[in-house]
Parts: structure tokens; C-alpha cells; sequence
């Protein structure tokens, strides 16, 4: 068993033998390779409910808080979604100025009375360690969905659950991951997430694409050495993108920079397209990017020419991290053992998934 640090005394980390039921899920820290493949076993359970071939009621009664206090369209409502599917129910706040937090509330004020609301909390903030924040006030578990440019846990277990897969589909193995992210890395905490969570798999090699003054940060480089894996970094995409089994792109994040000017001069610097794919890439790389991508023509990070690419995973990522929260919501709710007790066929018409 690798050796994890603990968030906080009140938060186990969760390992395979650790009890998910009544855990926050608030930082990468918390999980072993156990408690990931834990997660995955348990994501795979939820195929026939995302996929519309069952219903499941498991939920029924349960409520949802879903708070987002920061722009997110994927995320916030695959959370709902995740939710629904399990037959529970959603109530939502969506932005700062519709909450009492801009009447001066405290996030801890403001979690004490929510958990008498809900059953379970996912929160999205611009703030780093304001989700660890709130949930130091919760008596009910706590899901971070984002906080500033620190962590984006759940998109990290969603994106290794799509590496997975898409390895699976073109018949490779999982062993000796070659990984390249590329963009943003500063800034961008889908990356820092996922290079922190891949690292506790053994013999990953990672490439780092970007500028100088958007590198992944000091802090996630050292998680690379601690874990003795191979780590180069290049500004260039034709040193960076050989030989890689997944390329990660990611956005210039300009909400995080102090002026958009200084965002400017970075946006469109690191682009693909078909022609670069087959220039660069090795055959059946796989394109992964954590949405949403920027395809204004000044950016156009990601062309909309790979559309066709068969190896551009982007929206499998999406449809993977419904199951991903689902399974998290089971785990954490103590229900994944029941799921089959609460099954039953699907009434309306569904186009299956």
C-alpha cells in the first residue's frame, strides 16, 4: 500500500479497505491505486443506467446539493445527471450573487445549514481549498468539483477511467503509460489532478508541453519524483508529442490570468489539427481534452477538423464522467452494493447510448 497523506484528521484517506460511506472526496491525497481501481469497479456497474437499459431507484428520497459558485456547464450537470440516475434528487445554486455568500456568509455558515438540506454536496469554487473549507462545516460528505486552480479530483478519476477504456478499445495495455499534456499547465487543474492521481500507477513516463510561464507547477513535478517516474519538459509539440499513448490538451485558462491581454499572448500557441495529428503523432494516439475546448478562431486549440479522428476521445470523456459520479455518489452513500435491489426496466423510449 502506497503511503498517502491525510487531508485532515477527520477525512481518511480511502483505500480498497477503507469504508468510503460518509467520506469527503475533496483532494487527489486521499486516494491509492486501491481506492481508484475501487472506483473504477464500481463505474463500470453504472453501463446500464447511463446507457438507458435500466433503471435504477437506488437514491429514491435522497437529496443532492449541487453548488456551483464559478461557470461550469459539463460538470454541474453531469453531477445532476449522475444523481437523477440514481434516482435521487437535485437543488441547485449556480453563481455567487444568487447565494447569501455575497451577503457576507461564511462558507462554513452556509454548510452547516445546507447539510440539514441534503444528503451530499458537490461544490465548485473559484477559490483554492475553499471546498476543504466548506466541508470542515458539513456534516454530510462533500464532493469537489473544482476549486479555483488547485484541484478538479472527480475529472481526474473520469479521465483515467477514459484512458482505460480507450487503451482497451485499441487493444493496449495499461502498463508503462506514455503520457503528454500540453497548454496551460499552470493554471489549468485538470492537469495537476491527473498527473498527481496517474502517478500513483507504476512506470507512467509524462511530457510536459508549454510555455515557460504556463509549466506545471513545481509542486505537482515533485509528486513525479517522489513516485520515480520519467519526466520531460519541452515548449516544442514536435519534441513533445512523439511516441505518446494519450496527448491531454488543455485550454489557456483566462479567467485565472490578471488581464486579458496577458491571456492573449498565449491563446492559439499550442493548436492541433488532423494535419499536425499525422505529422506528429504516432497512429491511434489518443486526443483527450477536458472541455470545454476554445474554437474561436483566435484559439481554435483543438480543430474542429479532428472531429472525425476516431481516436478523439473528448466526448467518451464527458459520457464517462457521468458514470464516474455516479459511482462516487454510491460509494460515498454507502449504496453500490444495492444497486441491483432498486433495478427496473426502462418505460420511455431511449436511443441507446
Amino acid at each position: 500500500m502506497l503511503e498517502l497523506r491525510q487531508l485532515k484528521s477527520h477525512n481518511k484517506h480511502l483505500g480498497a479497505r477503507m469504508v468510503f460511506q460518509g467520506q469527503h472526496i475533496l483532494s487527489i491525497d486521499q486516494l491509492d491505486r486501491d481506492a481508484v481501481e475501487r472506483i473504477l469497479q464500481v463505474a463500470d456497474l453504472m453501463h446500464p443506467y447511463v446507457a438507458r437499459e435500466k433503471s435504477c431507484r437506488v437514491l429514491e428520497g435522497a437529496v443532492l446539493a449541487n453548488m456551483f459558485f464559478e461557470p461550469s456547464t459539463r460538470t454541474r450537470i453531469s453531477f445532476g445527471t449522475a444523481f437523477n440516475l440514481l434516482g435521487g434528487h437535485v437543488r441547485e445554486t449556480v453563481g455567487m450573487s444568487t447565494s447569501s455568500l455575497a451577503k457576507g456568509e461564511s462558507l462554513y455558515d452556509t454548510a452547516q445549514v445546507l447539510s440539514t438540506y441534503a444528503d451530499v454536496v458537490a461544490m465548485r469554487h473559484p477559490q483554492a481549498g475553499s471546498v476543504a473549507e466548506f466541508a470542515a462545516g458539513s456534516k454530510i460528505p462533500v464532493i469537489n468539483g473544482g476549486d479555483g486552480p488547485n484541484e478538479h479530483p472527480t475529472q481526474a478519476l473520469l479521465d483515467i477511467y477514459t484512458i482505460f477504456n480507450e487503451l482497451n478499445r485499441i487493444h493496449k495495455g495499461t502498463e508503462n503509460l506514455r503520457i503528454a499534456m500540453m497548454g496551460d499547465l499552470k493554471n489549468g487543474r485538470t492537469v495537476h489532478s491527473l498527473t498527481q492521481l496517474l502517478c500513483v500507477f507504476p512506470n507512467v513516463e509524462f511530457t510536459f508541453v508549454a510555455p515557460n510561464a504556463l509549466a506545471m507547477p513545481e509542486k505537482v513535478l515533485a509528486v513525479c519524483d517522489k513516485y520515480n517516474h520519467r519526466v520531460t519538459i519541452t515548449d516544442s509539440l514536435d519534441d513533445g508529442l512523439h511516441s505518446q499513448d494519450v496527448i491531454y490538451q488543455t485550454r489557456i485558462q483566462e479567467e485565472r490570468f490578471e488581464t486579458q491581454r496577458e491571456a492573449d499572448l498565449y491563446r492559439g500557441k499550442y493548436r492541433l489539427n488532423q494535419s499536425g495529428y499525422e505529422k506528429f503523432c504516432d497512429p491511434n494516439t489518443i486526443i483527450m481534452h477536458p472541455l470545454p475546448r476554445d474554437s474561436r478562431p483566435e484559439a481554435n486549440e483543438l480543430s474542429d477538423d479532428m472531429n472525425d479522428n476516431p481516436n478523439l476521445a473528448i466526448f467518451r470523456q464527458a459520457y464517462f464522467g457521468v458514470k464516474v459520479r455516479m459511482a462516487l455518489f454510491a460509494l460515498v452513500l454507502g449504496v453500490e452494493d444495492k444497486l441491483s435491489q432498486f433495478e427496473t426496466p426502462v418505460a420511455w423510449h431511449s436511443n441507446k447510448i
